[in-house]
């Protein structure tokens, strides 16, 4: 189980999918029924993916959990981009997730509202390397759900990995009524992987909220002038040939890098920039699908 592996992680970052010789099939039917009561507990279920890195989905995600957080919705806020881990840096969590009375993870608490699990949070040491091959990946995904305590949740956010891996398919195939956000930039390099992207959630039957935009222009510190750092407009026209909602653009803002590197996501803080102000429209489109 992943809460006998986090002291095992404190000592040797090994991979929490490796235990002992429990019969499988009862372990197998246990954890199933785990998995159905910790859903049971969340209303809703975003899964945030993209069709390739770079586009900014980690951020996307970690300022989708704290805008909704913000506004008074209990949140979970889940990363299993296993080789990738970013949301606990962008969260500024530093320290191993800790055990319950009842043996399970505890979430960390990020504000009143906000919870985060991340595959981080189970290294003693960050710089190394994640070598795990599906099964292992797949067992881990379903332990965040099945042994952790959440509780009760208006809103679990699922970061993956980019593309269309083992871990997109083991989020779909375990949560079945979760909700896509697809993450994109303006440049068709993105956009040829994104139709793939779209072309996934169809095949798997997942639902897709709509399509999100980022880094969708730059304006200049020096005079102000809008400069589109890729082409733009290609989110909201793959959106309108796909039959998909277009939930917005966000622009290029150097805080949103710095509010990353320091651990306090751009949707926490008070001054109001182009960038919250566009994200928070990004938001009330969601919501209004709910």
């Amino acid at each position: 189980m992943i809460h006998d592996s986090v002291a095992k992680a404190k000592k040797t970052s090994t991979c929490p999918s490796q235990g002992g010789g429990q019969d499988m099939e009862a372990r197998q039917k246990t954890e199933d029924q785990a998995i159905k009561t910790s859903l049971a507990k969340i209303k809703h279920k975003i899964f945030v993916l993209s069709g390739k890195g770079g586009v900014g989905k980690s951020s996307v995600s970690a300022n989708l959990a704290a805008c909704l957080s913000k506004k008074g919705y209990k949140t979970g806020l889940m990363d299993v981009d296993v080789h990738g881990p970013s949301i606990a840096q962008m969260l500024g969590l530093t320290e191993l997730l800790d055990i319950s009375p009842n043996q399970l993870l505890i979430p960390k608490q990020v504000n009143g509202n906000l919870k985060v699990v991340s595959v981080q949070a189970l290294m003693q040491d960050k710089d190394q390397a994640i070598i795990w091959r599906g099964p292992a990946k797949t067992g881990m995904i379903k332990q965040f759900v099945s042994s952790v305590d959440w509780g009760e949740l208006d809103f679990l956010i699922i970061d993956a990995p980019p593309g269309t891996g083992d871990e997109p398919l083991t989020v779909v195939q375990m949560i079945p009524e979760a909700l896509g956000v697809i993450v994109t930039t303006p440049q068709e390099v993105a956009l040829a992987d994104i139709r793939k992207s779209i072309s996934f959630c169809k095949t798997v039957h997942l639902k897709t909220l709509g399509i999100v935009e980022n880094m969708a222009g730059f304006k200049c510190p020096h005079c102000n002038e809008p400069i589109d750092l890729f082409s733009s407009g290609g989110g909201i026209k793959t959106a309108k040939s796909s039959g998909l909602e277009f939930l917005g653009s966000l622009p290029f803002e150097t805080q949103v890098v710095v509010s990353g590197d320091n651990g306090v996501p751009m949707m926490f803080q008070e001054k109001e920039t182009q960038f919250t102000k566009a994200f928070d429209i990004i938001v009330e489109n969601i919501l209004k699908q709910l």
